[in-house]
């Protein structure tokens, strides 16, 4: 009962761990307990009946073989450190009728809490990025609508604000899609789970953030344009900028697809701590974010030069174009500081603030 009690615990420590990721990382110490116990089974099975006490897997632990009367001690499981470094100590006695249960017992030696709550962390933290995400659905649907409305609105810097606001609209929809597909049920193995599904999932979650980011990388590159020079009413402009915000992403993403499927074709694709193909969705997105940067500070610069009369000599017209300008990119600041190191938290590692990557 404490056995069950224990890994039923453990289960919701990482189903928090798959919320607070953009995928699941917890997976490595699952399979790490999976590998444990296919060890410990060879090694019954090459030992035989050479003692009393044979080895056994308890589902958290292997326990090595030991002659009757002898007290076996062994330290808390690797897997625990997941919760809180632990050190303490369970032990075995080797029996004329076998095995004793351990003890102390395991939630009480390696500092695990016996009762679990009903509700767990877990349900909480997906309730309010759900929220969060949906109300940015909503805000972001109400604002292209009303782009697309008025006409008046219809312009090359609208047009690309609104190709921003689809990028969050999908990034949205990626996440309720994967959370649909990966969560539907509580009794689904998530890190067994390789399903067409599973892995469309995951790909559309990835393209979402890759061309969140090339997008801004649009945003900036046409604001260093309009400040610099009068920018050309090109309809070839645009269709370059699309290409580098939808078209590049496309063909980062499937390159990796390319990648995975010949090379690394494990569980749903999510997992890609120690994978040199997952650098082909994240060098990109690393790189547009040091480029995204240097565009930002250039921004600065120009709008300081040419808004400081002490540097510059302004007619009144000129003057007023820049102050115009300079309002037109101050919306754009935020996003450039704020959501890039954001985004670029999700990608890293095992942080445990990649929600929805």
């Amino acid at each position: 009962m404490a056995v069950k009690r224990l890994i039923h615990f453990l289960r919701n420590i990482f189903l928090d761990f798959c919320v607070l990721s953009s995928l699941h990382p917890e997976c490595e110490y699952i399979f790490q307990l999976a590998r444990d116990e296919q060890r410990c089974l060879r090694e019954i099975t090459d030992l035989g009946n050479l003692s009393n006490c044979l080895p056994v897997w308890d589902s958290v632990v292997c326990w090595p073989r030991a002659a009757v009367g002898e007290t076996i001690h062994l330290p808390c499981p690797a897997v625990f450190s997941v919760i809180k470094n632990n050190t303490g100590i369970v032990s075995r006695n080797c029996t004329a009728g076998g095995w004793s249960h351990p003890f102390p017992a395991y939630h009480e030696a390696c500092s695990v809490e016996d009762e679990i709550p009903e509700e767990s962390y877990f349900a909480t933290v997906k309730l309010i990025y759900t929220v969060g995400y949906g109300a940015s659905l909503l805000s972001l649907s109400v604002a292209v609508a009303i782009l697309l409305l008025f006409r008046r609105l219809h312009c090359a810097r609208n047009y690309i604000h609104m190709q921003l606001f689809f990028t969050f609209i999908l990034k949205s929809v990626a996440v309720f899609i994967k959370d649909a597909t990966l969560f539907s049920s509580d009794d689904t193995d998530h890190c067994t789970l390789s399903t067409a599904a599973c892995k469309a999932s995951v790909v559309l979650c990835h393209y979402c953030v890759m061309t969140n980011f090339f997008w801004l990388l649009v945003e900036a590159v046409y604001l260093n344009f309009l400040l610099v020079s009068a920018f050309p009413r090109s309809r070839r402009c645009l269709w370059s900028f699309a290409l580098l915000g939808w078209g590049f992403p496309l063909v980062c993403i499937i390159l990796w697809i390319c990648s995975r499927l010949y090379f690394e074709d494990t569980e749903c694709w999510d997992i890609n701590e120690d994978s040199p193909y997952w650098w082909i969705i994240k060098g990109p997105i690393v790189v547009s974010i040091g480029v995204n940067f240097f565009l930002f500070m250039n921004i600065i610069r120009i709008l300081v030069q040419k808004l400081n009369p002490r540097l510059i000599q302004f007619n009144n017209s000129s003057q007023y174009r820049y102050r115009n300008q300079s309002n037109t990119t101050n919306p754009c600041w935020s996003v450039f500081n704020f959501s890039p190191i954001h985004s670029l938290w999700e990608l890293s590692g095992r942080s445990a603030w990649r929600i929805v990557g």
